[in-house]
């Protein structure tokens, strides 16, 4: 099997796409039989073709703040966005352009800073931001339902704006929640009720920003946090002595990782590539310049530099196995296709469309919190 590293090193620009109205490309997803989705900071979400970058359709509704996009695992012909609306909503992508087909909402105090989907597709979960300074809710429902059958809500385990929820891609009742109260949770929903459901807590010592399970059987999770801490934990040790921290630093920005001995300016995110066993983590300069990096046990380690891209600030990537080709979208409203020997149509580097209102568009300030509980921490 050909290594990553040797994957990463035959890659090139091939297609480049840009919206006509300037907009940040916050976050993608993937369709197997070959859609993109690509959410967007004027609260819209665009459909393209994988292979041409062409964009084939367009959905609104959402008037706030979108928090991510997944296609349905076993419906993949459904598209789920999540928003500050407070509302997660599905879209039917044989139909583009059409309202959305079910919708799901909570409390109307409710803001969604995060969602995701259950492997099997019949479990929806959003994380809220906190409402009146007290209290954050991940809120469940049946996805099913085609009323949006609500299921409950969790409300004791963070204290503050629950950034991600992440469930695990295997097993339907694992969910993983990250907030700016610096705390990672991991839960297993089989046990039910809210403290018998919380099997750990791992503490950030900052705001988190993201999360993601990686990991020969996705025993590990990741997360990244809002001013550049990165954290791998093993969670197969929780029920022994052992540490789970596999590698941590509180600021990926200190580490030598790039051949002119300097850092990189802020972190993408990570991915664990089921094809290659490796967990990759993108990192970026502030000029648009991307770096590829595998993460282990011994750190970060650079596996490839991608440069005339992106213009500005790369916010989203995606890996696509069976393409072996790279998806990266950023504040430049590009959405850039890497593929091994690519020759983009029309080269050279985009100049950034920032907008004076896409500016505006700034994640709220997140406060940095620590909080240690009974159950066994990182």
């Amino acid at each position: 099997m050909e290594g990553l590293e040797e994957k990463l090193k035959v890659l090139s620009i091939a297609r480049r796409s840009c919206p006509e109205e300037p907009t940040y490309l916050l976050d993608v997803a993937l369709q197997p039989s070959g859609l993109l989705a690509v959410s967007c900071s004027n609260f819209t979400i665009h459909l393209h073709n994988k292979d041409t970058l062409k964009q084939v359709g367009e959905y609104q509704g959402h008037n706030g703040r979108l928090c991510g996009v997944t296609f349905g695992h076993t419906s993949s012909d459904l598209l789920y966005s999540g928003s500050a609306d407070g509302t997660v909503r599905v879209w039917d992508v044989r139909h583009p352009g059409t309202e959305a087909a079910q919708k799901f909402k909570s409390d109307p105090a409710h803001c969604y800073c995060s969602f995701d989907l259950s492997c099997s597709d019949m479990l929806l979960c959003a994380g809220t931001e906190q409402v009146d300074s007290e209290d954050s809710f991940l809120i469940f429902w049946d996805s099913r339902k085609p009323a949006g059958g609500l299921l409950g809500v969790y409300s004791e385990s963070h204290s503050d704006d629950i950034t991600q929820v992440c469930f695990h891609p295997r097993d339907k009742d694992r969910l993983a929640s990250g907030s700016t109260d610096g705390l990672v949770n991991v839960f297993d929903l089989s046990r039910g009720a809210e403290e018998d459901a919380l099997l750990a807590t791992c503490n950030s010592d900052s705001s988190a920003s993201s999360v993601c399970w990686s990991g020969a059987n996705y025993t590990q999770l990741l997360c990244l946090s809002h001013d550049e801490g990165l954290h791998l934990w093993d969670l197969g040790q929780l029920d022994t002595d052992e540490p789970l921290t596999i590698f941590s630093t509180s600021d990926a920005r200190s580490l030598t990782l790039l051949a002119d001995g300097r850092g990189v300016d802020y972190l993408v995110g990570g991915r664990w590539l089921e094809d290659t066993q490796k967990l990759l983590v993108v990192g970026g300069k502030n000029n648009g310049d991307l770096h590829l990096m595998e993460c282990d046990a011994r750190g970060l380690h650079l596996l490839r530099s991608l440069e005339g891209g992106h213009a500005s600030t790369v916010r989203c990537f995606l890996w696509d196995a069976a393409g072996e080709a790279l998806f990266t979208g950023g504040e430049d409203a590009q959405l850039l296709l890497w593929k091994p020997g690519g020759e983009e149509l029309t080269p050279g580097k985009r100049e950034s469309m920032k907008s004076e209102s896409a500016l505006r568009l700034k994640s709220r300030p997140h406060k940095k919190h620590g909080y240690h509980r009974e159950k066994k921490t990182a």
